[in-house]
């Protein structure tokens, strides 16, 4: 009875950190299909036309681009998260909402927070260990590295919060701390204001992803904060991403 004990205990194991993985992989290439579609059969986006007299400029010698709106329903994917940080190639598929059952395909954003760009706070969740393991490595996450979110026609690039020069996540302008381990009741990472109220106003564009900690464990949750990072960047003018991404 032991050795079968041990023996299903050792499945159970094993299904959780490669079967799910691999589950979850192909739940990725499934979305990541289904997402560039959707951004295919969306109207084109041409380059942005030589400014006239009255268009308002932004610096560059062009109009100010301005992402469209991102309308989706519950499990739908929407954005794609690159971390240079993770790796030159990470890119993972998010989609709306923050359940069981979609984090099973990967992370998920939380339902009634920013969307990408917005005022307000972008928050993501995803798997530590299992299910893809999304954020894996999320520990090794630095101030200044750039988190950039994709959508269908804008690149958006935030940075982790912290003071880079001294290698601290402490000492940002906001108050805001660039990582922090919490418990899971503490929702106001979340909050519009990371650690502020849940209903109170927003003071800047942030975004946040939270994932288990320490691995193998969900007794606590590892957070990271970051800041957007100057404007958005159109598809149109940069279809390889953002100097942030392409390094």
């Amino acid at each position: 009875m032991l050795i079968t004990v041990g023996l299903v205990a050792l499945l159970f194991v094993a299904y959780q950190l490669w079967v799910t993985d691999l589950l979850a992989a192909r739940a990725q290439d499934q979305l990541s299909t289904e997402v560039q579609d959707r951004w295919a059969d969306a109207p084109v986006v041409t380059a942005p036309s030589a400014p006239t007299e009255a268009a308002p400029q932004d610096g560059a010698g062009s109009p100010p681009h301005t992402p469209a709106a991102v309308d989706v329903g519950v499990g739908d994917p929407f954005a794609i998260l690159h971390i240079p940080r993770l790796g030159e190639d990470y890119a993972r598929v998010v989609v709306e909402g923050a359940s069981e059952a979609q984090l099973e395909q990967g992370p998920g954003h939380y339902v009634g927070t920013a969307m990408p760009g917005e005022q307000g706070n972008f928050a993501v969740a995803g798997h530590r260990v299992g299910r893809g393991s999304p954020f894996l490595h999320l520990d090794r996450m630095l101030p200044g590295d750039p988190i950039v979110v994709e959508t269908g026609d804008s690149w958006f690039v935030y940075r982790v919060l912290g003071d880079p020069a001294a290698s601290s996540f402490d000492g940002d302008p906001t108050g805001i701390p660039g990582r922090e381990i919490v418990r899971p009741s503490q929702v106001s990472v979340i909050a519009p204001t990371p650690g502020g109220p849940a209903g109170g106003s927003p003071t800047g564009a942030f975004l946040t992803l939270t994932t288990c900690h320490p691995k193998y464990s969900a007794e606590q949750r590892l957070i990271i904060h970051a800041r957007l990072d100057g404007a958005p960047v159109s598809k149109a003018t940069a279809p390889d991403g953002p100097p942030a991404l392409i390094g």
